[in-house]
């Protein structure tokens, strides 16, 4: 997926959808904010949370570029929608998977109407957060025609285009994700080995960003190493932490029983595993304790909503700074989990309450 959003990016399909959905917005920087959180809220429902760091934060960092508002607040709605906003249907996000089963399989519908009304809390809550943090930067006005059209080969855009919404759909299709991933990237490197033997010159890309005759369009820097050994060690150290007792510690923790305080009891312990360890073996650690579909859900808002504060309590945060990182844009680490610890215990606190008033 990496490699698909990369190519398409030099393609300029990300700067073709931002130029469309700026004119979208008609000059207002709230109203163009709006259009980023249905964007995220939906994609993140049925696409999974991982595809929505991968997916769209290239086109909001784009997107803010283009009328040159500040990106970090764009930026942010998408790592938070991502993580969040992933209760909403198994398909958005494989700890809702997980406890699809251990719900006894019901349909994607049933799973539902279990989880949508803290869902809901889980995605409005981080928006309004956010609204309010920058308030400033996310309520003016900018021209929706500020940056002229950047120029692209038009073969390789078309084409990117085309790929990517062919891959929209057979990512939710039941495939196994590696298949359409895999034969999008495969045709995106085709595309663009045909073009630069077609136009060795870069003709039809003259400003050099990813033109077909340009070195740099393929290369083994297309894959993200740096992302790759970093997850590969941490389930190394998640394995030697559970092993020295780590997930019996979250159980005793977690406690037991179904009122009030029981679940957020359980969702606090969630989302203190995903922060310590990742949320998936925090889940893993933590799921033969719940015993009640209500527990369950308060587990995976812990799990869910709750990994805002580390870079590796989620496998979507870490592919978001990555995005972020090719696209030049610099997030601190140390200032994005001070605004985790803001947001990400009063989602867990609200959307847990709804739990227990429902």
């Amino acid at each position: 997926m990496t490699v698909v959003t990369d190519l398409a990016a030099r393609a300029g399909l990300f700067d073709a959808v931002a130029a469309r959905v700026a004119r979208w917005g008609r000059g207002s920087t709230l109203a163009l904010w709006g259009l980023v959180v249905v964007a995220g809220a939906v994609s993140t429902a049925f696409l999974s949370l991982d595809t929505t760091a991968v997916l769209l934060t290239p086109v909001v960092v784009v997107l803010a570029r283009h009328v040159d508002v500040a990106p970090l607040p764009f930026a942010l709605t998408t790592v938070w929608l991502a993580n969040a906003g992933s209760l909403w249907l198994p398909t958005s996000n494989l700890t809702n998977l997980l406890a699809l089963h251990a719900l006894g399989d019901p349909s994607p519908l049933a799973f539902a109407r279990l989880t949508w009304a803290p869902a809901l809390v889980a995605t409005v809550v981080p928006m309004l957060v956010l609204l309010v943090l920058f308030r400033r930067a996310l309520t003016g006005r900018h021209d929706p025609e500020q940056r002229p059209p950047e120029p692209y080969d038009p073969v390789l855009l078309r084409i990117a285009g085309v790929t990517v919404t062919l891959l929209v759909p057979a990512l939710v299709s039941g495939i196994d994700v590696w298949i359409p991933a895999v034969v999008a990237a495969a045709v995106l490197a085709g595309a663009f080995t045909l073009r630069e033997r077609a136009t060795p010159d870069g003709h039809g890309a003259p400003d050099g960003r990813g033109a077909p005759g340009k070195p740099d369009a393929l290369c083994w820097s297309l894959i993200p190493w740096p992302t790759l050994v970093l997850v590969s060690g941490l389930f190394v150290v998640f394995e030697a932490a559970h092993g020295a007792g780590l997930g019996a510690w979250l159980a005793r923790v977690a406690g037991e029983g179904e009122g009030t305080a029981d679940l957020l009891r359980v969702a606090a312990t969630g989302m203190l595993g995903a922060n310590l360890v990742d949320n998936l073996p925090a889940y893993l650690a933590l799921e033969p304790v719940t015993g009640s579909p209500a527990r369950l859900v308060a587990l995976l808002v812990g799990v869910n909503a709750g990994p805002l504060v580390t870079p590796w309590a989620s496998l979507a945060t870490l592919l978001w700074h990555d995005r972020l990182t090719r696209l030049g844009v610099s997030v601190r680490w140390g200032g994005y989990m001070a605004l985790g610890l803001l947001v990400a215990p009063l989602t867990v606190l609200l959307a847990t309450l709804t739990i227990a008033a429902t």
